[in-house]
């Protein structure tokens, strides 16, 4: 019996210095959860025999248990890097399509070609769908949706009218050569406002000043200038002329124009729709003896906005904002919990699959009733403890080693008693 006794020895032994090696193997990988082997003792018993007189018949691995204390965590500069702080395990999914679901703790994600949001293995995390204001919609495992993020946000609004408040210099000399915009002594200043196209493109729309007269004794105390205005290359006119005439009074206030100048129609490079845009010197326009000064420019068109940013808040909501100023809830991270984590039935890649042992998830959100926070730009790492692993590994050897000896004694007992000559 020594024997089988010692070999039980050798075999825990192996299997813990097995799963040590496993620990150790794992220590960069992030969300990782080391095992501890337990073991238990034999004991054949018998109601005939005196409990003062049983003999053990060696140990077993009782449990490969897993420890899922809280790892290391560590700053990344990545938004959709995501660390839970607390209890709960991120939900994917291997496809679009996939039926099973598997539960992580590594939040270690990414965008892939299609804008899902992915873990390193193609895992889609899986997130309750949400209203405009972020107010979760439908729960539940069969609620879940993969997260994607929206390239565009917003539809393309053209522009149609444009207005500028200025502040002329009253020193500016008249120009006497003709207007040419590629002449710089044709005028004085220019202005540029961005504006849109019925598919959204941005135009620049450019505005000439140039002074036509100035006050005098001669004449009247008024001056004037002219307006010429540009749509990328093509000059824009209203009813034939290429020009708006400003009109300021004796107190250096402009009388004119009063209305809206619009344009007549022309059509961009851009679009096959023409546009027609307008005109709006605003009532503040001066002319004073200061520096020249664009007080204010507005355009009352809009692009279709851009992707340009993610955010995930600490109760894993999910907001993208785009390059009009629109943003937008995409969902609510979906964190499960189970009642006996141990129980969870490890596939790799740091990813478990629920069994009868660990109970069915229970499914919530971060920072609720079981649940903790969730962290952006934040990793989780490994909770093994090289210190402590390395301690348990030496205590397994010698573990192992002193079972060896146990059966080269029962060894050299059997071969003393297999040399006995009578």
């Amino acid at each position: 019996m020594s024997f089988y006794t010692a070999l039980s020895g050798l075999q825990a032994s192996q299997t813990e210095m097995s799963t040590i090696s496993h620990n150790l193997a794992n220590v960069s990988t992030n969300g990782f959860k080391k095992s501890r082997t337990e073991f238990a003792d034999v004991i054949s018993s018998s109601l005939s025999l005196s409990p003062t007189q049983m003999v053990g018949s060696g140990t077993v691995v009782k449990a490969n248990r897993q420890q899922f204390g809280q790892g290391n965590l560590i700053q990344s500069s990545n938004t959709l890097d995501l660390a839970i702080s607390g209890d709960g395990f991120f939900a994917v999914k291997t496809d679009l399509n996939a039926q099973q679901v598997n539960f992580t703790r590594n939040g270690g994600f990414q965008v892939d070609n299609d804008r899902y949001v992915v873990d390193s293995t193609g895992g889609h995390l899986q997130v309750y769908p949400v209203d405009g204001s972020g107010a979760v919609v439908a729960t539940g495992l069969d609620s879940a949706v993969s997260l994607r993020l929206p390239q565009t946000s917003g539809l393309a609004v053209p522009t149609t009218a444009t207005a500028l408040t200025l502040q002329l210099n009253a020193n500016t000399q008249p120009t006497t050569a003709d207007f040419d915009r590629f002449d710089p002594t044709t005028y004085s200043q220019s202005i540029q406002n961005t504006v849109y196209d019925s598919n959204g493109n941005a135009l620049t729309m450019t505005t000439y000043l140039a002074r036509a007269t100035t006050p005098t004794t001669a004449n009247s105390n008024t001056s004037t200038w002219n307006a010429y205005s540009f749509l990328g290359d093509q000059p824009l006119k209203s009813g034939g002329s290429d020009k708006v005439a400003l009109t300021f009074d004796s107190t250096n206030a402009l009388t004119a124009p009063t209305a809206t100048t619009t344009f007549d129609p022309v059509l961009t490079t851009t679009s096959k729709t023409e546009q027609q845009l307008s005109l709006m010197i605003g009532a503040n326009t001066t002319q004073l003896s200061a520096p020249f000064n664009v007080v204010d420019r507005t355009q009352n068109g809009k692009a279709v906005g851009q992707l340009e940013g993610v955010t995930v808040g600490v109760d894993g909501l999910v907001k993208a904002s785009f390059s009009n100023g629109d943003t937008k809830a995409l969902g609510q991270v979906m964190l499960a919990n189970f009642s006996s984590p141990e129980g969870l039935r490890q596939q790799g890649n740091s990813y478990w699959q629920a069994s009868g042992v660990s109970g069915d998830p229970v499914l919530g959100t971060a920072g609720s009733n079981g649940f903790g926070k969730l962290m952006s730009s934040t990793i989780e790492r490994s909770n093994v403890d090289i210190t402590e692993e390395l301690v348990g590994l030496i205590a397994a050897q010698r573990n192992f080693q002193a079972n060896a000896k146990a059966l080269d004694t029962a060894s050299q007992i059997s071969q003393t008693i297999f040399n006995i000559r009578s």
